[in-house]
């Protein structure tokens, strides 16, 4: 969701946000496969022997079974060369900065761009926890926050704050205290 900073207590609070965007991400992964196999399945009638339905039902087989560990990113054979960027079918028309299509094999590309760009995420995320595993490890104390930079959801750094002393930090409270005092004159006594 674009560039932010999260600032945490410990690394324990770090590893649990960790675990909570990796497993969001397993089931958009997951998501995204059911969809995409039930496009595939009813698409076969019409597309079987299309050469991008061929290539397209092959790949999504070796998607099964990939969110029982950290899915890896799969090559879905529409890499060009160059920059890396993707080759764009014939039922894709250009319109501005944006590619439309209204083709099921349009719909299929996008879910394996999709699964592809999630599975590298989740990988990124593991490969990060496995970091602040080596941090604990390494026994840093309850005295530092860590301040990690994100950018799309994927931790990229960590800078270490030492928290100082908690009084500094914290909140105080100043106020002024007075007390109506009774006043009894004793003129008539």
């Amino acid at each position: 969701m674009g560039t932010e900073i999260h600032t945490f207590t410990s690394l324990k609070e770090t590893n649990e946000f960790l675990q909570d965007q990796a497993s969001q991400y397993r089931a958009l992964f997951e998501d995204y496969s059911q969809w995409l196999g039930s496009l595939l399945r009813t698409a076969e009638a019409e597309h079987k022997n299309e050469d991008w339905y061929q290539k397209s039902a092959a790949l999504q087989k070796n998607l099964k079974g990939a969110t029982k560990k950290a899915p890896e990113p799969k090559p879905t054979g529409k890499k060009g060369g160059g920059k890396g960027k993707t080759i764009e079918s014939s039922c894709w028309v250009q319109s501005g900065n944006v590619m439309l299509s209204s083709t099921e094999q349009g719909q299929v590309e996008i879910l394996f761009e999709a699964i592809e760009k999630i599975s590298a995420k989740i990988v990124e995320l593991e490969k990060f926890k496995g970091t602040v595993q080596q941090l604990e490890r390494i026994g840093l104390g309850k005295t530092v926050n860590y301040l990690v930079y994100l950018e799309d959801d994927i931790p990229k750094k960590i800078v270490l704050r030492t928290k100082g002393n908690q009084a500094e930090e914290g909140f105080k409270f100043s106020t002024e205290f007075s007390v109506a005092a009774a006043f009894n004159t004793y003129e008539n006594r």
